[in-house]
């Protein structure tokens, strides 16, 4: 089960960047806005990541890799997660035919290591705590580049909505699926 929990943050940090504060009593609730995930301070949350994520509904994708991956679990676990959320478009940018690749049983491997570069655990980074800052942060595979000097990058991917709380970590969505170096 920590094994699990482990992988699931790496994958929760790579794709939320900069999010690391307090859940307390006036947290947000994230809520699906044409297309994007937006904060109602007037409640508390009470979904965890993968609820939230599944809510917004534009994060099938995303969804059903963590499925397919074996890494659900780890996103519905204590946290706390940072993770950079790519969008369903940000899967569709990439070349054809590679999300289906993927999501076969014989890449889960290959898939769950992709995922795990969006997550970091242990740690809700806010985008308030990286802004003018050059970084670098551990995810549950491997080292991103973070540079918020000018809004917040993750790699080579922008974060497009920042600070989504969930009850066990925070949410960065990003424009890009990050990858790891080969």
């Amino acid at each position: 089960m920590k094994k699990i929990l482990v992988v699931a943050a790496t994958a929760i940090l790579i794709a939320l960047p900069a999010v690391a504060g307090d859940c307390g009593t006036k947290a947000t609730k994230a809520q699906y806005t044409e297309g994007h995930l937006t904060k109602d301070a007037s409640q508390k949350v009470t979904t965890d990541i993968a609820e939230t994520a599944a809510a917004a509904g534009s994060f099938t994708t995303l969804l059903a890799a963590a499925e397919a991956a074996g890494l659900v679990d780890a996103l519905k676990g204590d946290g706390p997660l940072t993770l950079f959320a790519p969008t369903d478009a940000a899967f569709a940018a990439l070349p054809a035919g590679t999300v289906d690749t993927l999501l076969k049983p014989e890449n889960k491997l290959q898939l769950a290591a992709i995922l795990k570069l969006h997550v970091i655990a242990g740690q809700k980074i806010k985008s308030a705590d990286l802004a003018g800052k050059m970084l670098t942060a551990e995810t549950l595979n491997g080292t991103i580049a973070i540079d918020g000097t000018a809004g917040v990058k993750i790699n080579d991917a922008t974060v497009i909505t920042a600070d989504v709380k969930a009850s066990n970590g925070i949410i960065h969505v990003i424009d890009k699926v990050l990858l790891p170096a080969s």
